[in-house]
């Protein structure tokens, strides 16, 4: 790791002019850095933690990992098409496979030898208009400030990171800690747990304490669908997709599917969802609604208030805890930069295929993308439409002109017609055939503008 660290120092005495910043060496950013090598463009990564992985190092300073955690989608569905995953490692991998994998991706397209690893970038700002620049500026793992200009700044920090937190009312005189904490099932041990949220995070959690607690309830806002990992044997997301039917077709063949599979998540407590399938992302847990039929959980509502280790809700009820967990989520945080300078609208930057700034062509946010299915194969094709679009501006191509002017002309996000509810982690979601369709179109254009 010295080695690689002293390579990328070495090369940051020199003139950086030349070179875009990439931050974070997470799955997107590993991805990036794997497409700039292959289009020659020259760049300096940043990495907080000591080796590449991100959130997936369960020992890195900003993961959100826990002991237990396993991909929601299988590997097949998940895994970089020019790089899959050994075939010993599970259809389900847990996050030390994953970190195996990244590792193994970085050492293959030599990555590691472009980042500055345990350096925080402290900040990011334009040197003038858009092609004139930026000023980065970090502190290294010795702690010592460092500031350089670069061409570009390429973002792919991340956007499971910084804990979204809410506002209770009243005071817990127990344990209450945001997911993002949790670690390890241990620390349920003899208590009683509430967990908060039913996200995908939400339900495994819940199904940790529910084996190492004394009791555990779960608190829902809204309702959710539930998705078996399993169907017929196979990975639910490997089934259908050969042929593509319209939505409302779509909706009421799942539905009927995840019926024969989950039942009625109703009849177990769980409120009823109040949007359409799709319209928000489902939870891939089948676990959790067989321990609701054994009774071992217990479904409560929306919280309404604390009082010591009480918890009111908000249909009247009330229960004693002594640990109270919130899964509810994170939020977009990139500190090192105004909000302005990425075109934020509401609780995300707008920004053309959730990476192209409209008025700018020297600053791009990777991974800034959620949909159904996309896997990291779909973030390996917009880091290339990127990398593809910086070597064909500096050669001044039409491909490079035409996506130019329609990032700058005013657009909408890639949601296919889709009404998907208004939460903070949704403010990204895409609809994955009508994004990846988009983005592999610019692709080929690109590609044949080069040619």
């Amino acid at each position: 790791m010295d080695k690689h660290a002293s390579t990328a120092i070495d090369a940051g005495k020199v003139n950086m002019r030349s070179h875009y910043a990439l931050i974070g060496a997470g799955p997107m950013g590993l991805a990036m850095a794997k497409t700039l090598i292959e289009q020659g463009i020259p760049f300096q990564g940043f990495e907080l933690h000591c080796d590449v992985g991100g959130l997936w190092d369960i020992d890195g300073p900003k993961s959100t990992m826990y002991e237990t955690a396993h991909l929601i989608s299988s590997k097949t569905m998940t895994e970089f098409a020019d790089f899959p995953m050994d075939s010993h490692v599970a259809e389900y991998p847990s996050h030390r496979e994953l970190r195996h994998y990244f590792r193994k991706f970085a050492d293959h397209y030599g990555i590691r030898e472009h980042f500055l690893f345990s350096t925080v970038v402290m900040s990011a700002t334009p040197l003038g208009k858009s092609g004139e620049g930026w000023r980065i500026t970090w502190r290294d793992a010795e702690g010592k400030e460092h500031s350089g200009d670069f061409a570009g700044l390429l973002i792919a920090n991340g956007t499971l990171s910084e804990p979204n937190m809410p506002d209770f009312k009243g005071t817990f005189a127990g344990e209450l800690i945001h997911s993002s904490a949790y670690r390890d099932p241990e620390i349920f041990k003899g208590k009683r747990v509430l967990i908060i949220g039913a996200g995908n995070s939400g339900c495994d959690i819940a199904v940790d304490a529910i084996h190492h607690g004394k009791s555990c309830d779960i608190s829902m806002r809204r309702g959710y669908y539930f998705v078996p990992k399993y169907v017929f044997g196979r990975p639910a997301d490997t089934m259908g997709g050969k042929i593509k039917l319209p939505m409302w077709l779509k909706r009421r063949v799942d539905g009927m599917i995840l019926k024969w599979f989950t039942g009625d998540p109703q009849k177990y407590g769980f409120p009823k969802p109040d949007y359409a399938l799709y319209e928000s992302h489902p939870v891939v847990n089948s676990l959790i609604l067989f321990h609701a039929g054994h009774g071992d959980i217990k479904v409560r509502p929306d919280i309404d208030r604390f009082n010591g280790h009480t918890v009111h809700f908000k249909d009247g009820s009330q229960a004693d805890y002594d640990l109270v967990l919130a899964a509810t989520g994170y939020r977009l945080h990139y500190p090192f930069i105004d909000n302005a300078l990425l075109n934020w609208q509401g609780d995300a930057p707008h920004l053309f295929l959730n990476c192209l700034h409209p008025e700018r062509d020297d600053v791009f946010v990777l991974g800034m993308v959620e949909a159904s299915g996309l896997g990291w194969q779909g973030r390996h094709e917009q880091a290339e439409m990127v990398a593809r679009y910086i070597s064909a501006l500096k050669k001044g191509t039409m491909a490079a002109k035409a996506l130019k002017q329609e990032k700058g002309a005013g657009f909408k996000r890639m949601t296919g017609g889709m009404n998907y509810i208004d939460l903070p982690r949704m403010a990204y979601y895409v609809d994955k055939a009508t994004y990846r369709t988009a983005v592999t179109s610019w692709i080929a254009a690109l590609k044949g503008s080069d040619a």
